[in-house]
């Protein structure tokens, strides 16, 4: 699975969230898909997404627990408000909301269904070595988030 199909998931996980409200289900899967990638650190072209970025974010956030949960095989951990600001700050989720038509609390609530969604599904049944470019991108992504 590449990244424009994780941002694609993810935005499907946004829509189908129930704290996106109403206007979170009702938005376009394009545009979503553009604004998810670049507030996920993407190029808009192609709907990627900065999964080490994020990582990284999580880690020094005090969120490692649940970045391992998402990684694992096991469940996710849910996110709160708090976590989807601290991870890609308010300018940004501002930003998101409005590129999108929607409030903030209705951005946040969808991001809360959909980073957990994306994460899990990047590292799935190894993906998220492929993802990242092999044993050699792992062990840069690792060395970020245990700063060595």
């Amino acid at each position: 699975m590449d990244m424009g199909d994780l941002i694609k998931m993810g935005a499907s996980a946004f829509i189908k969230s129930k704290m996106s409200g109403d206007t979170g289900s009702g938005l376009d899967l394009g545009s979503l898909t553009s604004a998810l990638s670049g507030l996920t650190g993407g190029n808009n072209d192609n709907g990627g997404m900065d999964l080490g970025s994020i990582l990284g974010k999580m880690q020094g956030g005090g969120m490692a627990d649940m970045a391992q949960s998402w990684l694992g095989d096991g469940d996710n951990a849910p996110m709160e408000d708090s976590h989807v600001t601290e991870m890609f700050g308010a300018d940004k989720i501002s930003e998101f909301a409005s590129q999108l038509g929607m409030s903030e609390s209705e951005a946040i609530g969808g991001l809360r269904d959909a980073m957990p969604e994306m994460v899990n599904n990047a590292s799935s049944g190894g993906s998220l070595l492929d993802s990242i470019g092999g044993i050699s991108g792992a062990i840069s992504m690792a060395s970020k988030l245990f700063g060595r």
